[in-house]
């Protein structure tokens, strides 16, 4: 096993506690009929409706197919519709139904409901203070993915580390 189980830290709490929470709000929603990356593209769309099918795979960061064949099935369900975008024939734009509107205010609940179990002990103060620290630890690898996108210079080939010099 490449990490212990008694050298997993907080990035392992961190990767756990996301699975959790998104399992717990899945099995919620689950008898609204909403799968995952269903309540994803109308929680995308509450706050900015519109948007083109390519915006939301961005988005989602998934493959656009992926994202069309998602948004085929959320279109099926009644609570998403397209509509033409002025000044552009080949795109359309994707915008809640009223269907819709209503799912989202349980959706809302449930979200709420699941958030509040998952502070639950933590005072206000903690809290604040955790966003806080997420905030960091989330701009922190926003950064290093940013630098880890550029080109890497070449570098002189050296000999292969055989774990004995020291840094």
């Amino acid at each position: 096993m490449i990490i212990h189980d008694s050298q997993r830290g907080t990035g392992f709490l961190l990767t756990d506690s996301a699975r959790l929470l998104r399992k717990l709000i899945d099995r919620r929603l689950q008898p609204l009929g909403l799968s995952r990356a269903q309540w994803s593209i109308l929680a995308i769309l509450s706050n900015q409706e519109g948007l083109s099918q390519s915006q939301i795979s961005s988005k989602l960061e998934i493959e656009k197919s992926t994202a069309g064949r998602l948004i085929d099935q959320v279109e099926k369900s009644g609570w998403i519709e397209r509509r033409p975008i002025v000044g552009d024939r080949r795109v359309w734009g994707i915008y809640l139904t009223n269907q819709a509107r209503q799912l989202l205010a349980q959706v809302e609940t449930v979200i709420l409901h699941s958030r509040t179990e998952m502070l639950n002990g933590l005072s206000a103060e903690q809290q604040q203070s955790l966003s806080e620290m997420l905030q960091t630890v989330k701009s922190n690898l926003s950064t290093a993915l940013e630098f880890d996108q550029r080109p890497i210079p070449a570098v002189a080939e050296t000999a292969p580390y055989d774990g004995n010099h020291a840094n």
